[in-house]
């Protein structure tokens, strides 16, 4: 299950990782909390600091992509994490001196945005030069367990840290937590990376990207699923701050709870999915079906308890929905297109973004479990739509029922011969 922590560079990669994710999760349950503070409780203001944070991903991923395949991506990674770390300490900064303001928040929610919609891709990509191809779908789920790992201890911690002593100390935190994986990154051995021969700097390369991409029928359906039930369907970060306040009543630590129990299943679904070899499509289709059910079912639960306990089990078809979709974008694609279509799929995992945000925060106005029941539903509809196609293509088997017949009564057996 942990083979690719075998390897040097990647168990220095996920050791800052991890720290550094743990402070990235605090922030964002620090950030939801502290937009909502500054606008009384606006799930719209809310929507449009998300929608300016993915905004940039529209921009910039694709760019961030064609860099992947152009530059070292090691040293992309060490100036990107470094200047998110900056833009943790400017908010930080500017809470803990009382000067902060609801603009302040969304120009670094745009900043941030911008260095992460290049980061992304790039350090997507290099996941394979530390590892190799026999070992990247364990890295991807290993990437997706400390991610996930992260995820609840993270808002675990900012909900106790934000009623105790406020907001800005957690984005303080998260600015020291990038020293670990800046630092991770910087102690790499690099004679044992397995890079690919960086491209040269030419026109057209990323229209060829996306002619690519268009040419494979098998990874066009996978981004389309991929974008619909990222768009709708997985707005956590935004519908869990408005069912724990404005629906429950709760506080910081409501949200936290929230937060963390769906980190609880997507970290399970994390781990059940660095066992498989081969991402397989009947597993990519059937969690997505799964995964939209069980959030219409989270969704009209009548108390925060039973709300937060279907989470569980929503993180887990959620996470295996998206670590099955990883692995197979990059194993299908050859070694000198991996950071354009890996910069394409982020553009399509997080830039409906800023389309998906302001709408579900107009839901979340109009009733605050709307986000949720819409989003799985609409996730439910894409995901058989797709399994359709897939089957007319042939790609997945079409299912039969078998019926038994029975046989001719000249052919059936004696007693004797059942018997025996």
């Amino acid at each position: 299950m942990f083979g690719s922590l075998g390897i040097y560079n990647y168990r220095l990669y996920a050791s800052g990782q991890i720290i550094s994710l743990v402070g990235v999760w605090m922030q964002r349950v620090a950030q939801d909390w502290l937009v909502l503070e500054l606008s009384n409780g606006s799930p719209v203001a809310l929507g449009f600091a998300a929608s300016l944070q993915f905004l940039p991903v529209l921009l910039l991923s694709m760019w961030g992509g064609v860099l992947a395949d152009r530059m070292d991506k090691r040293k992309l990674l060490l100036w990107l994490e470094s200047a998110l770390g900056i833009c943790a300490l400017a908010l930080g900064i500017l809470d803990v001196t009382g000067v902060v303001e609801l603009w302040h928040v969304y120009l670094l929610c745009l900043l941030l945005g911008a260095f992460s919609a290049v980061e992304t891709p790039v350090r997507q990509s290099f996941v394979v030069e530390m590892v190799g191809r026999d070992q990247l779908t364990n890295a991807v789920a290993i990437n997706s367990m400390m991610f996930n790992l992260a995820r609840i201890i993270g808002p675990a911690i900012a909900g106790v840290t934000i009623v105790a002593i406020g907001t800005g100390w957690v984005f303080l935190a998260n600015a020291i937590s990038f020293v670990g994986v800046v630092g991770g990154i910087w102690l790499m051995r690099t004679s044992q990376l397995l890079r690919a021969d960086p491209l040269p700097r030419e026109k057209g390369q990323l229209l060829s990207g996306l002619r690519y991409v268009r040419s494979r029928p098998d990874l066009l359906t996978v981004m389309v699923l991929v974008f619909f039930i990222a768009t709708f369907g997985m707005n956590f970060y935004m519908t869990l701050a408005i069912v724990a306040r404005n629906v429950f009543g709760g506080d910081a630590d409501a949200y936290g709870l929230l937060s963390t129990l769906i980190a609880v299943g997507t970290l399970a679904g994390a781990t059940l999915a660095a066992k498989r070899k081969t991402p397989k499509l009947t597993v990519f289709i059937g969690s997505g079906v799964i995964f939209g059910l069980l959030e219409i079912i989270s969704g009209m639960m009548p108390t925060i308890l039973l709300t937060g306990l279907m989470m569980i089990p929503v993180g887990v078809a959620m996470m295996t929905f998206n670590t099955t979709a990883n692995a197979t974008i990059q194993l299908a694609v050859e070694p000198e297109m991996r950071g354009r279509v890996m910069g394409i799929y982020m553009l399509v995992f997080l830039g409906g973004n800023p389309v998906g945000g302001p709408l579900m925060g107009w839901l979340g106005e109009i009733n605050g479990r709307a986000p949720i029941i819409i989003g799985g539903a609409v996730s439910m509809l894409v995901t058989i739509t797709a399994w359709i196609v897939l089957v007319k293509r042939g790609d997945i088997a079409k299912p039969r029922l078998r019926r038994r017949r029975k046989a001719p009564a000249e052919a059936l057996p004696e007693p004797a011969e059942v018997a025996s």
